[in-house]
């Protein structure tokens, strides 16, 4: 495994496939108050890219906005409803296609209310992975190796994961139902982004 930290943007001739796993690390869990400072991608093969945005960042990251906007290309989250919020906000792209783990796991593993990458990882694939560093300042200027440790093992598994809810999907009949959900989080964001996270506008 190899990762590769980069500043500001993609380079120009990086070439990750057709599906991604994304992931992002915030000042915090407010779109609106905190910022944007690290995106992490994998192509799945064990290696992870990471674009980390400064203080100063003016958010020009064309190779990264054209891949993330890319049609053609899957882009697979755990809760991307938090990470595509994000990136809207910050990079203004609409992120399409998308695949969330968390939403598969919430329509297929019904007998459990653990849904989270961390339990994911340890039910589906029995490997155990420490959420550590996920409080820690991503606003340094230079990230420590647990930081880059921590933010690599997000994005490093999903590949795997999906292909394992895939087959409960299928199993339970729920594949049009996924994703119809995964395709409505891109306004599910905008909702979120314009002041109806809470109260939700779908609740009572």
């Amino acid at each position: 495994m190899a990762n590769f930290i980069y500043k500001e943007d993609l380079p120009n001739d990086l070439d990750l496939g057709n599906t991604i796993a994304v992931d992002t690390e915030t000042m915090g869990l407010n779109p609106e108050r905190d910022r944007l400072c690290l995106i992490q991608l994998s192509n799945g093969n064990g290696d992870c890219h990471l674009v980390q945005l400064g203080k100063n960042s003016k958010f020009n990251s064309p190779n990264l906005n054209k891949l993330l906007s890319n049609k053609q290309v899957l882009k697979i989250f755990h809760f991307a409803r938090f990470d595509v919020a994000i990136i809207q906000k910050y990079l203004r792209v609409s992120c399409q296609p998308i695949y969330c783990t968390k939403i598969a796991s919430k329509l297929v593993r019904t007998y459990t209310d653990r849904h989270g990458y961390k339990d994911l990882c340890k039910d589906l694939l029995n490997i155990e992975i420490s959420k550590q560093q996920q409080s820690s300042d991503w606003g340094s200027e230079k990230l420590s190796n647990q930081q880059i440790e921590y933010a690599s093992t997000d994005v490093l598994h999903l590949h795997s994961l999906k292909e394992i809810l895939d087959t409960m999907l299928m199993r339970e009949g729920r594949v049009e139902l996924a994703n119809e959900c995964f395709s409505f989080i891109p306004y599910r964001c905008k909702l979120d982004l314009n002041g109806w996270a809470e109260p939700d506008i779908f609740s009572h």
